[in-house]
């Protein structure tokens, strides 16, 4: 029988407009300290994002997503906060922030299996 994980994740949202506090989930972080996982999955419909703001950029966002991916795989080019250890790039990605990508509070959970756990999550949130 297999170990049963207690985990963290945490939703990836645009905020095109942070003063309207209108958001699109992108992505999902999951997390689990035991195991040594941290993985990032994401989703970028540009068609949603600029239906809220027709100007914006749709490109800096591909590359600032891009860069949480390297950060959680620890990614030699993944600079300083992808060197950290793995609860630290978790925590520091999940940071509150007022920028145009923000992250929901994590939220724990247990499972049987990280990778269908994360697929199951970016499926029901995310797509």
């Amino acid at each position: 029988m297999q170990d049963s994980h207690l985990y963290e994740y945490a939703v990836i949202r645009v905020v095109p407009r942070v003063e309207r506090e209108e958001f699109l989930n992108i992505g999902i972080i999951l997390f689990c300290k035991k195991a040594k996982f941290i993985k990032v999955l994401h989703h970028i419909n540009d068609v949603k994002i600029e239906a809220l703001s027709n100007d914006f950029d749709l490109e800096q966002l591909h590359c600032n997503v891009t860069a949480l991916e390297k950060i959680a795989n620890g990614a030699k080019d993944g600079g300083p906060i992808g060197e950290m250890d793995i609860p630290s790039r978790f925590r520091w990605l999940t940071a509150i922030r007022s920028s145009a990508i923000q992250t929901s509070r994590p939220h724990p959970g247990t499972c049987q299996d990280l990778e269908k756990t994360i697929q199951r999550l970016f499926e029901e949130l995310v797509l």
